[in-house]
Order: C-alpha cells, then structure tokens, then sequence
C-alpha cells in the first residue's frame, strides 16, 4: 500500500500522485500535500485591538459590562479564560474569574501577554 494520504474531501485511499499534485479518482479532487489545509469551518475572532484569539487564551475585560438579568458589572480589568468560539452575538464562551462561565463579545476583550 502507499504511504500517500487520504482524499481531504471525502477521505478516499485511492489518491495518486500527478507531478507535485496529488489527484483523488473518486471525487477528482486535487490538491498539494505540501499546502497547510485550513478548515473552513473554522472561527477566526479578533481582539478589540486586533490580535488574533485562540481558545485558552487569557483575556481581560476592557468595559464595564451588565449582565443581563441581574444587577451584577463586570468590570474593566477581569481575567477571563477563553473556553470555545461560538457562531453567534456573544461569540466567545469563556470562564469569568470569580462569575463563573459567560458569553462575551470579542470586541469587549483584550489578549492577555
């Protein structure tokens, strides 16, 4: 058998090699195994100041923030841990030190160094 990877597309072991492409029969997908592939899928979220998030990463508040039905402020300067990007308004589910878990707005939030 090849050493050859399987199809990105629909994940077939047939590919074959055609110069630096490679060349799936099934689907008739090409791509370049040297390429990075990227998910599409995926969610890219920036800070307020532009710096690219990540899950896990440390963030801190950079507004006093209401939350919504109850009297509770979140103030400028909390810590918070970025658990999961959402497809959503509040785009960030993050752990809020001493609040527990919350949905925050990235534009709300700053990367912490």
């Amino acid at each position: 058998m090849s050493a050859l990877p399987p199809c990105p597309k629909c994940e077939s072991i047939y590919a074959y090699e055609d110069g630096s492409q490679l060349i799936c029969p099934e689907c008739a997908h090409e791509w370049n195994p040297n390429e990075v592939i990227v998910d599409p899928d995926a969610i890219i979220l920036k800070d307020a100041v532009g710096n690219l998030l990540a899950e896990e990463d440390k963030v801190t508040l950079i507004k006093d923030l209401k939350v919504k039905g109850s009297s509770l402020v979140l103030k400028v300067g909390t810590k918070a841990v970025i658990k999961r990007f959402v497809d959503a308004d509040h785009d960030i589910d993050c752990k809020v030190d001493g609040h527990g878990q919350m949905m925050l707005k990235s534009k709300f939030v700053r990367k912490q160094n």
